[in-house]
């Protein structure tokens, strides 16, 4: 119950990002389109692919909370780390597209800047608002629930807030007469999200080639060991699946004791990584040591 509580509330934060996401994207649009500032449009455009990003996720988070089956025996957790990977490389198409148009209106030497007005500021400082609220929503619920979509999706809006004040100092500088800060202010953008881009390329890559979470299994070793029945951790091994955790752990216990008593320990095991890890798949194999000679 608690896990299913647990994937309606990504879905129910995910579509709501998806909601904002529309509305920051038509807002930002048509006031760069009435004030023809590259830096708003370049929000805007970034805001396209928010859009398009969040949509992405509703649908990962959806598929993610799929039960396992035949074909997926782990599940389909691995929708949210294909997502993240695909938000990535709509932010590293934005950022190419708005350093070309950067280095064309600095070059040219009959650029005259964006018409800067109250509307310009006003959407900027909304879509700042907007951004900030919705990064804290949905990093609280990833951190909740260990979604590595939402997490993506926090990162993102994040970096938007950073973009966003970037968009307002080239706007008002512009209009103190420095027209070319409107396409540097743009440049600032596109710096910012490839440093996020880098970020979440690098996790959603990680977690598709199952590499385990830093520290993770040190972690579980030294919480396995102590349990009453252990006598040692021969190997684990541990994969992200999206927001869940896959654990295989063989430990060593006395070879002469019964068949139930060995499965006690395994209950313990079980027990303990639940304890830290609640969304944990555990599979314990449990190996049994040899006696000595004559005992």
């Amino acid at each position: 119950m608690l896990f299913e509580t647990m994937k309606d509330e990504n879905l129910h934060i995910a579509f709501s990002s998806l909601t904002w996401a529309l509305v920051l994207t038509c807002t930002k649009l048509t006031v760069a389109l009435i004030t023809g500032s590259l830096g708003i449009l370049s929000e805007a455009l970034h805001s396209g692919l928010d859009l398009v990003a969040a949509g992405i996720t509703v649908y990962a988070v959806r598929q993610s909370a799929r039960p396992a089956d035949h074909d997926h025996p782990f599940g389909h957790g691995k929708f949210e780390n294909f997502s993240a990977l695909m938000e990535t490389l709509l932010l590293v198409a934005t950022s190419i597209w708005i350093v070309y148009e950067a280095v064309v209106r600095l070059t040219d030497p009959g650029f005259v800047g964006p018409e800067t007005s109250v509307w310009a500021f006003g959407v900027m400082i909304f879509a700042i608002v907007i951004d900030l609220g919705r990064s804290r929503a949905l990093m609280r619920v990833a951190r909740k629930t260990g979604s590595q979509a939402l997490e993506a999706d926090a990162l993102h809006f994040s970096s938007d807030v950073w973009s966003s004040t970037a968009v307002i100092g080239g706007l008002g500088f512009a209009a103190m007469g420095f027209p070319k800060a409107d396409p540097i202010a743009a440049l600032c953008v596109a710096a910012v999200v490839l440093l996020v881009a880098w970020r979440l390329v690098r996790r959603s890559v990680d977690a598709l080639l199952d590499k385990a979470p830093d520290g993770i299994t040190d972690a579980i070793r030294d919480l396995v060991r102590g349990v009453s029945g252990v006598s040692g951790v021969q190997s684990i091994r541990v994969r992200s699946v999206g927001a869940d955790l896959h654990v295989e752990l063989v430990v060593r216990i006395d070879g002469s004791q019964s068949l139930q008593w060995a499965h006690a320990v395994a209950d313990r095991v079980e027990a303990e990584v639940h304890g830290v890890h609640p969304s944990a798949h555990v599979s314990v194999h449990m190996e049994p040591e040899a006696r000595p000679t004559g005992s």
